[in-house]
């Protein structure tokens, strides 16, 4: 549901019905999409963020984009840190800091990542078959297995950040959200598409220098905040998670599709808040 509830989203968000003439159009490659229009396509998709001036192409296309990704990670953790800091100062408690520091991500996403991995939850937990699974994804009714999905989310986040110092907290929000969207482009371009429409559908498969350029990107970012040997030991756990997720979708559903990519996100981000927890980082 994260293929329609984009389409919602842009719809109902003034920043993204600005550029709706931009998903009016399919997402093909576009010959002449530069840098500057991948840092503005990245924007328009994955936040709530108004795009300057509008797109300066009619065919943007989000899988040539992806390389910037984790851009837009260190932009939406930064968003998180800044707010986890500053209601700190002011005296709020760590608990409801974090609670804050949460709400923040999701506003400026507009939970897009979240409806991802609620629709995902109910279509895997709930459909008999691959057909219904995907019927019940496209579905806009949040399900019983979405709403625990959500519930567990924030749970798992909100206890991996109380563990933590303020400062170690701050720099979990931040890395989690920079890998967690750094790595999704692996996803796009290697896990099969689960149907033929829908924003993954659209979106296509990064070329491998693409995917490449956002792995290498938000590797840069893990060795400098994290250390080598984090680093490396987070890389192991999210390649046994995610892995571990991949083959569950491929055999529930056949691949991935917008509300899948959302939840690869979440379960990403949860697995990297985690291990710095669990670390001991501070």
């Amino acid at each position: 549901m994260a293929d329609e509830t984009l389409d919602k989203d842009q719809e109902d968000s003034p920043s993204r019905a600005e550029n709706a003439e931009a998903h009016a159009t399919p997402l093909s490659p576009g010959p002449k999409q530069d840098w500057v229009d991948d840092l503005q396509i990245c924007l328009m998709f994955l936040t709530r963020f108004p795009v300057p001036g509008g797109l300066a192409i009619s065919t943007p296309s989000l899988a040539q984009a992806s390389r910037f990704f984790p851009i837009i990670g260190v932009l939406v953790g930064v968003i998180g840190a800044i707010i986890l800091a500053i209601a700190d100062q002011l005296g709020v408690p760590q608990g409801a800091s974090i609670i804050l520091a949460i709400t923040a991500i999701v506003i400026s996403t507009g939970g897009l990542h979240e409806d991802g991995l609620a629709d995902t939850a109910d279509g895997l937990g709930g459909g008999s078959d691959k057909e219904h699974r995907l019927e019940i994804m496209k579905d806009s009714r949040i399900g019983a297995f979405g709403v625990l999905a959500l519930s567990l989310t924030i749970g798992l986040k909100w206890t991996g950040l109380a563990a933590l110092s303020i400062g170690g907290a701050a720099l979990a929000i931040f890395m989690g959200a920079v890998i967690s969207r750094g790595v999704l482009p692996l996803f796009m371009r290697y896990l099969p598409l689960a149907k033929d429409d829908g924003l993954s559908a659209d979106a296509g498969q990064p070329e491998f220098d693409r995917a490449t350029i956002s792995v290498v990107l938000t590797v840069l970012v893990a060795f400098i905040g994290l250390g080598f040997w984090l680093t490396v030991g987070l890389a192991i756990v999210l390649a046994i998670v995610t892995a571990a997720m991949a083959v569950w979708v491929k055999w529930k559903i056949g691949g991935q599709t917008g509300d899948v990519l959302g939840a690869f996100q979440q379960v990403t981000e949860i697995s990297t808040i985690l291990t710095i927890a669990a670390v001991g980082l501070s």
